[in-house]
């Protein structure tokens, strides 16, 4: 075999692959970004068979920079955005409706009718989220329910729902695999993650038909061999993985306790919480971190909605700056005696408060306040929200503690600054990895280790290399005082209710 691994990572805005050779380093990569529709006012869409496009593409062109040919790749991993639902022709393969993407918000009317009805309580029992948009159910339900047609066709068999990856393997197999992995199945508000199985109670409340619904296999697992007629050569599916969990694979969180948090636009927070299906006290979500050899590893997951786009924001729209990098500079010459707090409430808070009409404020101005302390504000809003995720885990489980180390990724990462007072006011250790691109080494690995040629779980766990460890160097006191000051911000933006 040669020894080459191909992951697709399917984002919200664009598509990568990558070709990883046996010693696991990247030797091909290739982008091509799809267009975004929003037909109408908080509704966000995709042409999945676009999607479905720039993977053939970006696979090609990967292939090609990596100077060889799909018959040298031995198998494929693939990641995805996870909530995103499509529905298509069982027999064509044709979609039936765009994509409805993870960030549409359409539902919501339905949501508040079904938590109306005391209904949430069940929904998060059995699948450890919310009653919420954002997961994939409500907008399979609504598809089910405004597409002229699709709910008969659908109890006759002839359609296929499925998150991204379902829908990319279908296409990549012609049709001959129906199938997802458990972390996807467990983003779509139907599926048990106790009894890892799709509920039958849950599928009458949203009048969804099983009959449309794919298998749910392990994260490394047989997913098919690609057609040679459409992809070029029969190559085996081995792996895959939702975004974020495969962002916890690739920075090898295997044991209990080990968390991992991705900067982008906003920030996804995972913590391993083994065997242990935790149930959240405070509006956390359990779901499911991986599945392997058909064990069953859970999390708790936090959801910041505004980290690198408070950066944006920054440079687009005050024009402080003129790239992300002058950031770090920018904040490091902030007057130290200003303690000046933005709360980047854009589009609500996540985890842990949920208040979606929250609105962002800065605090704590002076005549003196300018541009490097903007940046330094901007910058600490992340860490005092991971701070606030954090306390939240501590607060749901016990394994979750002042020991717990950080393993970070995602765009925000390069920034020293960032990360040195992401450690202080965690008081905990934060640890930048030499790789940054975990999501998509999660997928890899995924398939490389079920294909035989990369290491195992534990061997992958004593492969992975740290860039750099940030300690907490700042004084308890000091940050008990700067944490207070974050939390009386937050409270004056958080929506009045009696």
């Amino acid at each position: 075999m040669s020894g080459y691994i191909l992951a697709i990572d399917q984002g919200t805005t664009s598509t990568r692959s990558m070709v990883f050779d046996q010693d696991m380093q990247i030797v091909g990569v290739a982008q091509l970004e799809f267009t975004q529709f929003f037909p109408d006012s908080g509704w966000v869409e995709h042409d999945a068979e676009e999607i479905w496009q720039s993977v053939l593409s970006t696979t090609r062109m990967a292939v090609a920079k990596a100077g060889i040919t799909l018959r040298d790749i031995t198998a494929i991993g693939i990641t995805n955005q996870r909530e995103t639902a499509v529905v298509w022709d069982r027999k064509t393969g044709e979609p039936l409706h765009r994509a409805i993407v993870w960030q549409d918000r359409r539902t919501a009317r339905f949501c508040e009718e079904l938590k109306a009805k005391g209904l949430e309580p069940l929904f998060t029992a059995k699948t450890g989220l919310l009653l919420d948009p954002y997961f994939s159910g409500t907008k399979l339900a609504w598809m089910l329910n405004s597409v002229e047609g699709l709910r008969a066709r659908a109890g006759k068999g002839e359609v296929c729902f499925g998150t991204v990856d379902s829908w990319l393997i279908f296409r990549m197999t012609a049709g001959r695999v129906h199938a997802t992995d458990a972390t996807n199945a467990s983003r779509t508000l139907i599926y048990d993650i106790g009894e890892n199985r799709f509920d039958d109670e849950l599928l009458d409340i949203l009048a969804v038909p099983r009959a449309m619904l794919p298998e749910v296999k392990d994260c490394a697992d047989d997913f098919g061999v690609t057609d040679p007629e459409i992809f070029g050569a029969e190559i085996p599916i081995l792996g895959v993985a939702g975004d974020q969990q495969a962002a916890v694979i690739g920075n090898a969180c295997f044991e209990p306790g080990m968390m991992k948090s991705t900067y982008g636009t906003g920030c996804f927070a995972l913590l391993n919480t083994g065997t242990d299906r935790v149930a959240s006290s405070n509006r956390l979500l359990t779901t499911i971190a991986y599945r392997l050899n058909g064990e069953t590893t859970y999390a708790l997951e936090g959801s910041i909605f505004i980290a690198g786009a408070a950066v944006q924001w920054l440079r687009d729209s005050l024009g402080f700056i003129g790239s992300s990098a002058e950031t770090d500079g920018l904040a490091a010459k902030a007057d130290p005696h200003q303690r000046v707090y933005l709360v980047p409430a854009f589009t609500g808070l996540g985890a842990p408060y949920w208040d979606a009409e929250a609105r962002g404020a800065m605090f704590g101005m002076t005549r003196n306040t300018g541009p490097a302390e903007f940046a330094r504000a901007v910058l600490e809003s992340v860490a005092y929200q991971t701070y606030d995720l954090l306390e939240a885990m501590k607060k749901d489980w016990e394994g979750a503690s002042e020991k717990t180390v950080l393993r970070v990724d995602g765009g925000m990462v390069a920034s020293n600054w960032t990360m040195q007072r992401l450690a202080d006011i965690l008081a905990a250790p934060v640890d930048r990895p030499q790789i940054l691109e975990t999501t998509v080494l999660g997928a890899a690995w995924l398939a490389g280790s079920r294909a035989g040629i990369w290491p195992d779980q534990k061997g992958f766990a004593e492969h992975w290399k740290r860039d750099r460890r940030f300690e907490a160097g700042m004084d308890d006191a000091e940050r008990r005082l700067a944490v207070a000051g974050w939390h009386d911000c937050v409270s004056r933006c958080l929506t009045k209710r009696d």
